[in-house]
């Protein structure tokens, strides 16, 4: 789609490349890993990366254990702290980290 400003009567080219980077991020999974906290002796909690996973708009998730063996699909990401929380001396939660904000295309 060209574009004209009042002033410049050139239609702007079209950039591919912006538009594909634009509906990256628009449209990318939330990353997330899985941390499971469990107490190694009395009162000394110690702690791990279980798994990542990826959350999707429609709130349904990938999850993909640290060692590789296991793969889940789930209905929510927070479904996963019910899977790696299922022992009574584990509490497993999500750490989410931040959207990304400038992709760019990397030589293949």
């Amino acid at each position: 789609m060209d574009t004209v400003s009042p002033q410049n009567t050139q239609p702007a080219p079209y950039d591919a490349d912006k538009e594909l980077r634009e509906l990256a991020l628009n449209n990318a999974p939330r990353v997330f890993a899985v941390t499971v906290q469990y107490d190694v002796a009395p009162g000394e909690p110690d702690g791990r990366i279980a798994a990542w996973g990826l959350a999707y708009d429609d709130g349904s998730a990938h999850v993909v254990t640290v060692d590789g063996r296991y793969r889940l699909s789930l209905k929510s990401a927070e479904r996963a702290t019910w899977w790696f929380g299922r022992h009574s001396d584990t509490t497993a939660r999500l750490l989410w980290f931040a959207a990304p904000s400038a992709p760019s295309f990397e030589a293949a």
